[in-house]
């Protein structure tokens, strides 16, 4: 596994984003929406350095099965708890790969009439885009590699690394 981002450099990202968005949303009460499962590490980590009221909830959807690349066909596994109409939500994201799972949840949430809906994501990977997708906050643009580490994950492996790497072909075909 080669390292594509570092532990330390994953932390000062994280960081600067928090600073971004305490400073943007200031007295707004935001709920941050955690996209299940891989966004668990960002959010907490992102959570606890937010100088700001929050509230947070959780989703599950699903594109990719044990796949590496997305299918396209959305899925909500586990819908949101509370109900954000009027609220200032802010979508954490993994990684944004085609940008198609988003589109689908970024539309679903936005029926529920929130007072604002913004993205922030860990990854981007503008290459791979198949739909345009505004983003407010990245943490870092990379290339078309598959990644795994810190929340991010192949066949529900590699989740637990303390940084991001690129998974290379032998990794992935070989037993835990």
């Amino acid at each position: 596994m080669k390292t594509l981002i570092s532990a330390p450099e994953l932390q000062a990202k994280l960081d600067d984003l928090a600073a971004r968005i305490s400073e943007d949303y200031a007295e707004m009460n935001p709920v941050l929406v955690c996209v299940l499962k891989g966004a668990v590490f960002f959010m907490a980590d992102l959570a606890r350095r937010l100088e700001i009221d929050l509230e947070m909830d959780f989703m599950a959807v699903s594109s990719y099965g044990s796949s590496t690349d997305s299918s396209g066909v959305v899925r909500i596994l586990k819908d949101l708890d509370m109900n954000i109409e009027g609220r200032h939500v802010l979508i954490v994201e993994d990684v944004i790969d085609s940008g198609l799972t988003l589109k689908y949840l970024t539309k679903n949430l936005s029926s529920r009439k929130p007072a604002s809906l913004e993205i922030v994501t860990l990854l981007d990977k503008p290459g791979r885009r198949k739909t345009s997708l505004p983003c407010r906050y990245t943490g870092f643009e990379i290339g078309n590699e598959f990644v795994v580490g810190y929340g991010l994950d192949f066949a529900e492996r590699y989740r637990n690394l303390p940084y991001i790497g690129i998974l290379e072909q032998d990794e992935s075909t070989a037993g835990p």
